[in-house]
């Protein structure tokens, strides 16, 4: 009998794995390697804490995306977050105060998760809750940031709460990154690396992977660059198709392969570099690790969504606590259903599958 495949144990070597590599990235740092130590035996006391909630029948993934605000000065082309109107440019309304946050980052680290991903939206617009997750030091929290607000004020708390990792969207060469997210984006990007490489802070690149520059970011010239620019970490995400015009952006299966293969070449062939990508080898995990599985999404208004790809909600956090949201009926139709395993074009099936996702909210 073919053996079940255990999510957790999957999950929790992925992460022991991801501590170890940026041990090793920053192993020249004497203040960096005494925080990654240190983190290190916090997500191991976190392991222990999301087993014994395994053996009692609940399942707390390792990893929790937090979009902290709606707002974005940015207008990226093919952005999803604005397709599924979840980035907006009117002032918020009934958005999680930093308190409420602060909270969900208490329980969350109660529970045992180990990475809080902020994203929004721009972060960096809501400086408040991320001084609140500054003081959880037994959490990481990378920051996905255009990068714009990076001023010295951030620079100064990034120095004191070695737990904030910025990761900065980038696509590549100038070209590219200008004309999807705006002319001098590039360049200001780049003034940020200088600024924090003189700083000796641990900081990161996230790159949106399309057809266009598949070759170019996963070299190992551009690796290197990256690296030389003071860069501990790259974060892969596949490209969703957001319109049917996109669609032509998306890799192809074949392409995929190429993507996964040459993650795992050049992981094998660099270690000042941590590489993750995103959503990741869904062959060799069982499928896709949204909806609870490896991780889930809070929205910005408090919902417990799958993934920021799939902004559907059966529960606030607002009214629950996050471990009731654990609970959420949606996630477990969605574990239970097989959606999550089904074949899908891009980088995320549930976005591909959204017709079927709301089916099952609607409860049919």
């Amino acid at each position: 009998m073919e053996k079940e495949f255990d999510i957790q144990e999957y999950m929790t070597k992925g992460v022991e794995r991801v501590v170890k590599d940026a041990i090793k990235a920053v192993f020249k740092d004497p203040r960096e390697s005494k925080f990654m130590m240190q983190f290190s035996l916090a997500s191991k006391r976190a392991t222990d804490i999301r087993r014994k909630y395994e053996k009692e029948g609940l399942h707390v993934p390792p990893f929790l995306i937090a979009s902290i605000t709606s707002n974005c000065n940015l207008h990226c082309a093919g952005c999803y977050s604005r397709s599924n109107h979840a980035t907006v440019d009117a002032k918020p309304e009934r958005q999680l105060t930093s308190q409420e946050w602060f909270d969900i980052f208490q329980e969350a680290h109660e529970l045992g998760i180990s990475f809080i991903l902020l994203a929004g939206g721009e972060p960096t617009m809501r400086r408040d809750i991320i001084q609140e997750a500054g003081k959880m030091q037994d959490i990481l929290f990378p920051v996905f940031t255009n990068g714009i607000f990076l001023d010295e004020r951030y620079m100064n708390l990034f120095d004191e709460c070695r737990n904030l990792i910025p990761v900065l969207s980038i696509e590549g060469d100038k070209k590219i990154t200008d004309e999807r997210r705006g002319q001098g984006i590039y360049d200001k990007l780049s003034a940020n690396m200088l600024q924090m490489k003189e700083r000796n802070l641990i900081y990161g690149i996230s790159i949106t992977v399309t057809r266009e520059n598949l070759k170019e970011v996963t070299s190992m010239e551009y690796i290197q660059k990256m690296k030389k620019r003071g860069c501990k970490l790259i974060i892969y995400v596949e490209f969703v198709p957001v319109t049917d015009e996109a669609k032509e952006l998306a890799l192809t299966e074949e392409e995929q392969v190429y993507l996964h293969h040459m993650i795992d070449a050049n992981r094998n062939a660099e270690d000042g570099v941590v590489i993750v990508s995103f959503p990741g080898d869904e062959k060799s995990s069982g499928g896709c690790i949204a909806a609870g599985r490896g991780f889930f999404h809070i929205n910005s208004h408090g919902g417990a969504e799958p993934c920021p790809f799939s902004p559907y909600s059966d529960m606030n956090v607002k009214e629950t606590s996050l471990k009731e949201a654990m609970e959420s009926k949606l996630f477990h139709a969605l574990q239970e259903g097989g959606i999550l395993k089904d074949d899908h074009l891009g980088g995320c099936v549930l976005f591909e599958k959204k017709e079927m996702v709301e089916e099952l909210l609607r409860g049919e």
